[in-house]
């Protein structure tokens, strides 16, 4: 659905503008700052290098949205988004591509990796697979039409939600035709909508279940969503579904989910609060996705509705836990890197990423001391990439 010629370039921190944002919960007070909280120099606040990716209007689609990143074996670092005919969440989308080879100054063209006509394609979810580099990357189809609030229970039909699986073995060059894996990963009546991520899944590196896929996901009906795990054992041969978590003595309903592992082979999932506290909801397995703790409101990790990105980054030895989101209870802006030294039970560093307009984020680690950040900015003009140093978090 490509209609037009691109452009790409570089710029610096803008004003804000407006907002184009999905229903959010009420107004909450966001919580302090850490007075032990870190800030970058003054010269990486004042003008942090920013560069398009993806800009509305340009290569084809008057809009993108919903990044995912991912770093490869090889260096590569691959930038997915939906490539929209409106900024609406279902407007014949078609999953994009583009690619780096130098840590993120520039960008390559743009690759479609799927199409699917009138359909829209949603929530890239992309994990690279380490002993053979395969980019798995799973999403889902909705049936021209009809978006997460009007499909329907079941796998057959025309109005059921399906999750495809595609895969590349030339880091991103090319792509798999897609497979249907909706059996495998969504369950039947009540649940209507399922959605992977957005954004990455994990291999897991350490016992319990080292070596599997995990993808996160969540399911509807819309307005009762849960977050649970989708995992393969096999390479993504074959896939089976986790509990969904359950929920807490704190309301509210969780959505948009990742998820990390953590130094003694525990997973960690960080969820957009859909309602309830505005703040991210955290829950723990230890089993290896197959189930979780309660979903419990994490008050420094402010959320005015919105996904997150999560990362578990090895700095001198010690594992960090990144988290990338807007800085303010009530709207999508302020983009701020959180860190968290235990596992995420305390999130007291932060690093400022950008002041204005800031929505959907993606992490991907760089080298041994930096992070690269794919990022919705300034009213969903552009999908913008900048490099983090983690200098100011080291000890």
């Amino acid at each position: 659905m490509r209609l037009g010629s691109g452009v790409r370039g570089v710029v610096f921190l803008a004003a804000s503008v407006g907002f184009a944002c999905r229903a959010a919960p009420p107004e909450a007070a966001a919580p302090d700052r850490s007075a032990s909280a870190v800030d970058a120099p003054a010269t990486e606040r004042a003008e942090r290098e920013l560069v398009d990716v993806f800009v509305g209007g340009a290569d084809g689609y008057p809009a993108y949205r919903i990044p995912a990143l991912l770093a490869t074996r090889r260096g590569t670092l691959l930038a997915f988004a939906e490539g929209r005919a409106t900024l609406d969440d279902h407007a014949r989308n078609d999953l994009v591509l583009k690619r780096s080879f130098d840590g993120g100054r520039t960008w390559g063209e743009l690759i479609a990796v799927a199409e699917a006509g009138a359909n829209a394609l949603n929530n890239p979810c992309a994990v690279e697979l380490p002993d053979t580099g395969r980019v798995l990357l799973v999403f889902q189809r909705y049936p021209a039409a009809h978006g997460e609030y009007g499909v329907e229970p079941g796998f057959d039909g025309e109005r059921v939600c399906r999750t495809l699986l595609a895969h590349s073995d030339d880091d991103g060059a090319t792509w798999s035709t897609p497979r249907e894996i909706t059996r495998d990963v969504k369950r039947g009546a009540p649940v209507t909508s399922i959605a992977s991520g957005p954004g990455v899944g994990l291999v897991k590196r350490r016992a319990p279940h080292a070596g599997r896929v995990v993808v996160p996901f969540n399911q509807g009906p819309a307005n009762q969503w849960k977050v649970y795990a989708a995992f393969s054992d096999d390479q993504g041969a074959t896939w089976r579904m986790g509990a969904v978590a359950p929920e807490s003595a704190e309301p509210g309903v969780a959505n948009e989910v990742q998820m990390a592992e953590l130094a003694d082979g525990s997973l960690v999932l960080d969820a957009r609060s859909f309602s309830g506290a505005r703040c991210r909801k955290l829950a723990r397995s230890v089993d290896g996705g197959a189930t979780w703790s309660a979903l419990v409101d994490e008050p420094e990790l402010v959320d005015p509705s919105c996904m997150a990105a999560l990362l578990a980054f090895e700095l001198d030895g010690e594992l960090l836990l990144l988290h990338s989101g807007p800085e303010s209870a009530t709207k999508r802006e302020l983009g701020t890197l959180r860190a968290s030294r235990d596992g995420g039970s305390t999130w007291p560093l932060t690093l400022p990423i950008h002041p204005a307009g800031f929505a959907y984020s993606a992490l991907a680690p760089l080298d041994a001391t930096h992070v690269g950040c794919l990022f919705e900015r300034d009213g969903y003009a552009a999908l913008a990439f900048t490099r983090i140093s983690l200098e100011p978090l080291r000890r």
